[in-house]
């Protein structure tokens, strides 16, 4: 037995070898396209797909069911989604959403018994932490799935629910572990000042186990391809998460692979963060949020609105618009459609659980989303991101800029005098701007809730305006113009 577990570190590693996938490389991005990734195929990549808060821990109370990874693998594939992000939560109990004691397993540490107490020694690994880890990143890299995250904006010692604060449970909590750590933490915890210390350059001690677990992270998947890095949800301030963007390029250096890393809006933190902090910022990619947010200025219209009047990507970044930072809950099959035509690369927040209680206090736990699996709305945003990565795959995605001016919608994504994809809103005629081109061109229609592609038999002309009608009138649809 004890030959065993002399020899399990190597058995491990043997594992993770045999395990790994090959791609066309890691991904960076296009510099034809920099608002899109590619790899070694020269080919500019959209990113898309589902992602929810159980797919990587097990999430919920006792007896329940653990999350049904095969099934939501299988979800991605049949949606032909090619993004996830991989949730991560930090602390062992409690959420920020519900006063329900739900737990979170695994975690990165192992435990020990002191005092009668189950504590945390951050100098030690649990192993099936990484494990587990690498082995979902392999898993759904078959699928060519991306996105890893680090750390977790809900863990802050400060919570939307008191009674509900994850810090309670934390293992940087320095009553939760047996190495000391996290004193400077809990000294501010009566600070009403809400800055979050836990995911700042201001948490003390905490800095250099973050960094230790961070660097364990990036040399347990470096030699995968199929691995975008994300510092955190919701949450950590400017300095802390360009410090570790930079910790995480650093590494790469000596290491064979290099990977993207990516920052996300901190959303509700003190000080408030801003995009053009995230523009601002070494990320490789970035997903923004609203602005002004709504819950500092309820009353106020959003100048910066990626919900409903998306803006266009201008190329500084590559974007990875995510429903969570917009609604938490919330998007639509038309938002996903006005992403992709303004060059960015929609992702959505998915519940994806499957409601069996009646009593929805009973299922509190599982989320802030009470949403079945069959949700209709739902179903039709899975199905239209699969949808959006297929037509981006049938034009020179490299080649094609968003140019809302071109279509009386405001969303065109053209590859001049080539392709041109075109959102058509309901009883409305479509206008396109020809004047520019030449030759003859071919029109595909494609309607986003009933499935339905239908190519319309007249030949369109370019070299004026051009004015469309839809053969889904009463429905918004999608419009493919190919030159002949």
């Amino acid at each position: 037995m004890n030959q065993f577990y002399l020899l399990l570190p190597l058995l491990l590693l043997l594992q993770w070898v045999a395990n790994a996938q090959t791609f066309n490389g890691t991904l960076r991005i296009d510099p034809k396209n920099p608002r899109f990734f590619t790899d070694n195929s020269g080919k500019a990549i959209l990113l898309t797909g589902s992602h929810t808060w159980a797919n990587f821990q097990d999430i919920g109370l006792p007896n329940d069911k653990p999350f049904d990874w095969k099934g939501y693998l299988e979800m991605l594939k049949t949606n032909n989604h090619n993004f996830i992000r991989l949730w991560v939560w930090e602390q062992a109990k409690k959420a920020a959403w519900t006063e329900q004691l739900v737990s979170f397993y695994p975690l990165p540490y192992q435990t020990v018994q002191q005092e009668g107490k189950t504590k945390f020694d951050l100098t030690k690994w649990n192993d099936e932490y990484f494990i587990r880890l690498r082995q979902r990143v392999v898993e759904a890299g078959k699928q060519g799935i991306f996105s890893v995250m680090l750390f977790q904006g809900w863990a802050l010692n400060k919570s939307s629910i008191r009674s509900a604060d994850p810090w309670e449970f934390h293992p940087f909590n320095p009553q939760n572990n047996i190495n000391g750590v996290g004193k400077a933490i809990t000294n501010n915890n009566q600070d009403d000042s809400d800055l979050p210390t836990l995911h700042s350059m201001k948490n003390g001690d905490v800095l250099k186990h973050q960094e230790a677990y961070t660097k364990k992270i990036v040399e347990t998947l470096n030699d995968l391809d199929n691995v975008l890095y994300e510092i955190i949800n919701e949450g950590g301030t400017k300095e802390w998460q360009y410090h570790l963007i930079h910790f995480i390029k650093a590494i790469e250096k000596k290491l064979p692979k290099k990977h993207p890393v990516g920052m996300t809006h901190a959303v509700a933190i003190k000080p408030t963060m801003w995009n053009q902090d995230l523009l601002d910022s070494p990320a490789d990619w970035i997903s923004p949020a609203d602005e002004p947010l709504d819950w500092k200025y309820p009353n106020s219209s959003f100048l910066i609105d990626y919900r409903s009047k998306l803006p266009m990507n201008d190329g500084k970044k590559v974007i990875i618009l995510d429903s969570d930072h917009l609604w938490g809950c919330g998007g639509d099959y038309a938002w996903v459609w006005k992403a992709f035509l303004q060059g960015l690369n929609p992702i959505f927040m998915d519940s994806w659980q499957k409601l069996a209680y009646a009593d929805t206090a009973k299922i509190q736990w599982l989320s802030p989303c009470l949403y079945d699996i069959d949700y209709l709305p739902y179903q039709l945003v899975r199905k239209n991101m699969g949808v959006a990565l297929t037509m981006s795959q049938k034009i020179d995605l490299a080649k094609s800029l968003p140019q809302p001016q071109l279509a009386s919608s405001g969303y065109c994504l053209a590859h001049h005098n080539y392709s041109y994809l075109v959102w058509a809103e309901r009883n409305k005629y479509l206008t396109l701007n020809l004047r520019n081109t030449s030759g003859e061109y071919e029109a595909e229609w494609y309607q986003p809730t009933s499935g339905i592609f239908k190519k319309k038999p007249e030949t369109i002309k370019g070299g004026d305006y051009v004015v469309l009608a839809s053969p889904f009138p009463a429905e918004e649809a999608v419009l493919y113009l190919k030159k002949k």
